[in-house]
């Protein structure tokens, strides 16, 4: 482990937070829920620029102990912020913000570092631009460079796709997640967008007024931790790899486990590493196999959980298919017509188009 964060902070309102989690090493925990739950609060108190009770500890250095009365300045807190609006120096040039970001570090390094930095977020052809005329994705990626030059112990990022349409989210979102697949350094990612979870998470942390109401593996928070009541409803998410791609229909094949996925083409090559996000209101179930349907996902699937809510329409069905684990939400009437129940075989039908990829 990375750290852990314990938190207790009551503002005299109806708010108040009380949390604690470990920080894994090496990975992106995303913490995740609705506006004013206590995301950014988090974020902010262990940035050292709130103050709350508790204890933050990151990399072996203690940040705050209120029992040993230690409390570090933020400015000499080890870490890198990202807002939701990149905070960058209008007088300077790309460059120039880099290189603030090298100011009172050890400069043993340094130019390394920058390289390292630029390379890892594609920004090397913008070295010389005023940040005036940069798009909101290439300001929010120059953040991100600069925050990484702090060789900090930890990243916080606070919603930092939230400002940009879905065009520049798109823009980013690779470099996310390259940062997460190449980077030693542990990040803490807010944000209550499911489709950046489902992208971007190692870990997820799920808040709600103030509190902790789930936590673990990205996988196993969305399956079984958490009902993910968001705007889109229950989902899964599935890792996998390309196994094939086609031009003439612009999709591609995604296996995870032993099921192969006809999913739209994200540009990814054969041989890569992909995430799918399947939402349950978008699996059906039939008892019989389909024949001559547009449903390009068909999948011989067998139910190993079923749970309602009394005088609710509809029921989650649990589906084993194939290695991987996926929901499926259906109506009560459908269930009982079709006599749906645990152990009961049959095919989970998943559109092409609506796996998020």
């Amino acid at each position: 482990m990375s750290g852990r964060i314990t938190l207790n902070l009551d503002r005299g309102t109806d708010f108040r937070l009380d949390v604690s989690f470990e920080i894994p090493d090496k990975s992106i925990t995303v913490l995740f829920g609705p506006s004013g739950c206590g995301k950014t609060t988090v974020l902010r108190c262990t940035a050292g620029l709130e103050r709350a009770g508790g204890r933050v500890v990151v990399a072996d250095r203690v940040w705050q102990d209120d029992a040993r009365n230690i409390f570090v300045p933020a400015w000499e807190r080890r870490l890198g912020y990202v807002f939701q609006e990149a905070s960058l120096f209008e007088h300077l040039n790309v460059e120039g913000n880099l290189h603030f970001g090298l100011r009172h570090k050890d400069a043993r390094g340094g130019l390394a570092r920058f390289s390292e930095a630029v390379e890892l977020l594609g920004i090397g052809h913008l070295l010389r631009r005023r940040v005036q005329l940069l798009s909101g994705g290439e300001r929010q990626r120059v953040a991100i460079a600069r925050a990484l030059l702090m060789t900090p112990d930890l990243i916080l990022m606070d919603e930092p796709l939230a400002a940009l349409d879905w065009n520049r989210k798109q823009e980013i979102l690779p470099w996310l997640e390259r940062l997460r697949d190449e980077l030693s350094v542990p990040m803490l990612y807010v944000t209550h967008s499911a489709d950046e979870m489902a992208r971007l998470a190692d870990q997820v942390i799920c808040f709600e007024n103030g509190r902790i109401v789930a936590e673990g593996p990205l996988e196993e928070v969305l399956l079984e931790r958490w009902p993910g009541q968001g705007e889109q409803g229950s989902s899964v998410v599935l890792s996998g790899v390309v196994t094939e791609r086609s031009e003439m229909w612009c999709t591609a094949v995604v296996t995870a486990g032993e099921t192969a996925f006809e999913v739209p083409d994200a540009g990814r090559n054969v041989g890569e590493a992909a995430r799918l996000r399947i939402l349950a209101r978008d699996v059906s179930v039939a008892l019989s196999e389909p024949r001559d349907t547009s449903i390009r996902n068909v999948l011989p699937a067998v139910v190993i959980g079923m749970r309602g809510v009394e005088g609710e329409s509809h029921v989650m069905l649990t589906l084993e298919a194939g290695g991987c684990r996926i929901l499926s939400r259906i109506t009560r009437r459908s269930a009982d017509e079709l006599g749906i129940a645990v152990g009961t075989r049959l095919y989970a039908q998943v559109k092409a188009a609506a796996i998020i990829v």
